[in-house]
Formats: structure tokens, sequence, C-alpha cells
């Protein structure tokens, strides 16, 4: 939460160029406060652990969020049971007539596929033009940053030539960004993807701005100018031992796959990993909720559709 100081102490300007956020007497006193409404698009095959995952590090903040689970229409889950989706999720067309604070579009194991050959393909791209005018900011996760970079802005994916699989290190490459705000000048997140966005491809995007990214990994953020959309090439939202089921099941199917890199310590399946990525994750999702979407959102909820 932001500290609030003041409108003329001097510490204003000064905490304000070392990039941290102070809410000046003046605004503070003109705030209005309810609970925000994020809508989580759950793409992944094993819904309950992704959103118990995403659940926990949106409820690690101050701020009070009412999270709505929907899924795609056009596809169905043969990893979570009927039962959990009918008690706990709706389809678009259930909630698309409301305005949410903000959304999160998950990823999703379909990067063999072309976009346009991903079985729910056309139903996607109607959420994601809705919430142009339905949501304040959406955070797009790993194939739905893929995915939402193709469609607004015509961003391809490619390739790569073995997968992306493991904990790697980050820098900040736009030092006054707020999402990053209190991260360390080196921050690990984890990857688990066989595809790539390049970085020459979103620099050809005025609209769009890089703001972390690893040597390794490649593009790991990118946003428009207001957070209206950004975009998430990692899993930061991960378990300890997510990564650790993926390379056992690949390993126990015969698939090609190497040990997750900067995971098992001396890269030892045997032994439990080590988390070095919880305290960025939670940092990563409170600077979301706080800065785009709770400081930012109208408090009359139905004006956000006139937010673009």
């Amino acid at each position: 939460m932001p500290i609030k100081i003041p409108n003329d102490l001097p510490a204003v300007k000064v905490l304000s160029d070392e990039n941290i956020f102070v809410m000046t007497e003046s605004r503070a006193i003109s705030q209005d406060i309810r609970p925000l409404r994020i809508l989580l698009l759950n793409l992944m095959p094993k819904k309950i652990e992704t959103e118990t995952q995403l659940s926990r590090l949106l409820g690690n903040t101050p701020l009070q969020v009412e999270l709505e689970l929907i899924r795609t229409k056009t596809h169905q889950s043969k990893n979570t049971s009927e039962e959990h989706l009918l008690a706990f999720y709706k389809t678009f067309d259930d909630i698309r007539d409301q305005n949410f604070d903000g959304m999160i579009i998950t990823g999703a194991p379909v990067e063999h596929l072309p976009f346009e050959e991903v079985e729910y393909w056309d139903e996607l791209c109607n959420i994601m033009e809705w919430s142009k005018t339905h949501v304040h900011s959406t955070f797009h996760i790993c194939w739905g940053a893929q995915a939402g970079l193709y469609y607004h802005f015509g961003i391809p994916k490619y390739p790569l030539d073995k997968k992306m699989f493991g904990i790697f290190p980050h820098k900040v490459d736009y030092k006054r960004s707020i999402l990053f705000r209190g991260f360390d000048d080196e921050f690990m997140a984890p990857h688990s993807r066989h595809t790539e966005i390049r970085r020459e491809d979103l620099q050809a995007i005025p609209r769009l701005k890089i703001l972390a990214s690893s040597e390794e990994a490649g593009i790991y953020t990118a946003m428009t100018g207001s957070g209206k959309q950004i975009f998430i090439t990692g899993h930061s939202e991960y378990d300890a031992l997510t990564l650790d089921a993926e390379y056992k099941r690949d390993v126990s199917q015969g698939k090609p796959i190497e040990i997750p890199k900067n995971y098992y310590p001396n890269d030892d399946p045997t032994k439990d990993p080590i988390v070095c990525w919880r305290s960025h994750a939670n940092l990563l999702y409170s600077n979301w909720l706080n800065y785009f979407v709770y400081q930012t959102t109208p408090f009359d909820i139905e004006k956000v559709r006139n937010k673009r």
C-alpha cells in the first residue's frame, strides 16, 4: 500500500524520484474504496492447481479481491472434473455484460499449434476484444501472453530448438517501471515453454514497452504504456514442485527433456527444489493489483467500459 504524506513535504519529490509510490493527503482524502473485481480465464488443464496458485498471490495483499472464474465454452477440460467446473466456473456468455477491474489470462499447453488452429481461438479472440472495453487492466501469462501479443499487435511466436525449462535470472530493463517497484537488480522466475517472442518484433510496436528480460530466457515482460495490457512470458505463479511434476511426467512418457535449470540442488532430481522466485512473484502481483488496478480503476465500475 502507498504511504500517505503531506502534500508539500520535500520527501514527496525525493521518494517519487526513487520510484517509490507516495499518496498526497489531497488524493487520499478523495479516494473511494471497494472490493476489486478480478476475472480469471483459466486455460490450463489442471485448473484447480492453477486457480490455487493465482489465488494465493492475489490474496497476499491488503486489498479485497472478488475473484470470478471462467473457462472456454468451446473446449471441454479432460483434467478437471465436471462437478468442479459446474460449481465454480462460468463461461464468457455468463459475464460478457459485466465489467472488471482486472483480468488474468493464463497459459495453455497448445504452443505446438498455430494460434488459428487452437480449438478455442475464436472464443479467446472475442474475450480479448471484449477486454478492451470491459476490463481496466489485463494480465497475460506465458502462452496467454503470446496469444495476446499476436491478437492485439500481430507479433508472432517462434519455435525453440529445445524447451525453455527452469528458473532463470532476469533484470529490469525499464528502471522506472512501477510494475517492478521494489525488485532486486536481479530476480529469478520460472519458464516452461517451447516457443518465444523476439525483442525486435516488440520494439517495432510503439505502443509496447519492454520492462524486463533475461539473457537466456529472453523477453519476460512487456506492456502498453498505460498498463491496460500486460504480458508475462514466464510462470511466476508456479509452486515449488510444479516444474518437478512436469519434468517427471515427461521422463515417464519418454519425451526428450533436460533437467530444469537452476532448480534442483546440484541438478539432482532426487533432491527437493530450491524456491528462489516466491518473493518476487508476490511483489509482481501486488504491484499489478495496486498500481495498475486499485489506484487507477474507476470507483464506479460501470465506467470501466469507457476506458480504452
